[in-house]
């Protein structure tokens, strides 16, 4: 099996963060209807500073660090099991032509789906995590 060309603490730090992006809440607007709007309280705002360095972080990944992300997300949604680990990483960087961090940013269970890559792969997740900060 392939060895992963991205550190866990490289992966964890990037679930962190988009747990911390896919948790954000916004204020509550009380001119609003008494109706409660789901859409005017979760929104994802445009100059988000938690997804602009997480964007950022994952732009400033390495070709192979970002192909191994994208293969990790694989294996996490379950398009490729863990032992697959090669043929998902041939596959991310065949098919590499969009930006990576918007790809990866537009899956909404992006970190789960690295959390359990990562474990099906024989990686602590709480180490992983633990030492992204």
């Amino acid at each position: 099996m392939a060895e992963l060309e991205i550190s866990p603490t490289k992966v964890g730090f990037v679930i962190v963060k988009a747990r911390e992006y896919a948790a954000k809440v916004a204020a509550w607007d009380e001119t609003a209807s008494s109706e409660h709007d789901a859409e005017s309280i979760l929104e994802a705002f445009v100059d988000d500073a938690t997804q602009a360095e997480l964007k950022g972080f994952i732009r400033d990944l390495n070709e192979d660090e970002q192909v191994s992300l994208v293969a990790l997300a694989w294996i996490g949604r379950g398009s490729y099991a863990p032992e697959e680990l090669d043929e998902a990483v041939k596959m991310a960087r065949a098919e590499r032509i969009n930006r990576t961090e918007e790809y990866l940013l537009g899956m909404p269970l992006l970190p789960d789906y690295l959390e359990e890559a990562l474990d099906g792969l024989g990686y602590s997740i709480e180490d992983a995590e633990e030492d992204s900060f």
